[in-house]
């Protein structure tokens, strides 16, 4: 069935109060010694930790958008749950992320959110809401209504760049890589040609809030490069996000410049193409610029 806008409206609402009563949980055990388990499978730390609030979160998101599922018809896939390839069947299919950014839940630092997003079967997010418990900000859009930040109109600016610093979005994981520092260079080269005040970089946060930051810290970026080994994120790490930022006017795509597949049917991994989250075309154009040379 073919969602309207008023359907879209209501689905939306529904994410917002799952995604808010989620969030009330992770700040309740934020400050609780958590017990930590371990996945099994992934390429590091963060896609390996399980804690019990991860589990607490999704029970509580299902319980609330279940009753969706039945009313329009819909699928889900949650990263804590099995996927029944039903996302593959259905027309729009829920994309729950319960806690991402764990490493900084279980550290105690900000980074962390709930994402939820309603996604098509062709691959693309219809309603992104990310909610950071935190700072009790809740980013959502809803495809051709706009983009909002507390339930207000949001927008960013995406023409002068300059008297800012360029904001280096990144996970953790991206400091081990062995073209880091020759990235970093080429970008402080960038940053210096057009009139930017420097580098600036944000290394602590999940998938879902580095996007966010990406945009509250124009300009900016936050980039993963293509990769062999299955990780790069998982497609409900970036589905709320590129919603977002497609309503907001600025650039989120593969790092070939094409949309990010968000409903692959052999894998819900993302490492095949990459993912790239950018404030200005121009620096989009620069990050595929350096992954072409490390190709080299």
């Amino acid at each position: 069935m073919l969602l309207s806008h008023k359907d879209l409206q209501t689905l939306a609402d529904i994410a917002i109060s799952a995604a808010c009563q989620a969030g009330d949980i992770l700040i309740q055990y934020a400050q609780q010694e958590v017990i930590v388990q371990h996945k099994i499978g992934g390429e590091n730390l963060a896609s390996q930790v399980l804690t019990k609030v991860d589990i607490l979160c999704q029970e509580v998101i299902l319980k609330i958008l279940q009753s969706s599922c039945k009313d329009f018809d819909l699928a889900l896939l949650s990263e804590e749950s099995e996927d029944d390839q039903s996302r593959l069947e259905k027309d729009y299919f829920w994309s729950i992320d319960p806690l991402d950014g764990t490493l900084p839940f279980i550290e105690s630092t900000s980074g962390y959110a709930v994402s939820i997003a309603l996604v098509s079967r062709s691959g693309s997010a219809v309603i992104g809401v990310i909610f950071d418990p935190i700072e009790k900000t809740l980013y959502h859009a809803i495809r051709g209504c706009g983009a909002f930040r507390n339930k207000q109109a949001w927008s960013i600016e995406v023409s002068s760049i300059t008297n800012h610093p360029l904001t280096i979005v990144s996970d953790r994981s991206f400091l081990k890589y062995p073209y880091y520092e020759a990235v970093i260079s080429e970008l402080k080269h960038f940053a210096h040609e057009r009139g930017l005040d420097g580098l600036k970089t944000i290394q602590h946060g999940g998938a879902a809030m580095n996007a966010c930051w990406v945009l509250e810290n124009s300009p900016a970026c936050y980039f993963k490069f293509p990769k062999t080994q299955n990780g790069g994120g998982s497609l409900w790490d970036y589905a709320a996000s590129s919603c977002i930022f497609n309503e907001i006017g600025a650039y989120v795509n593969d790092i070939h410049g094409q949309a990010l597949e968000l409903n692959r049917a052999d894998t819900c991994f993302m490492n095949q193409q990459g993912v790239l989250f950018t404030t200005h075309k121009n620096i989009e154009k620069k990050i595929q610029e350096i992954y072409k040379k490390s190709l080299i």
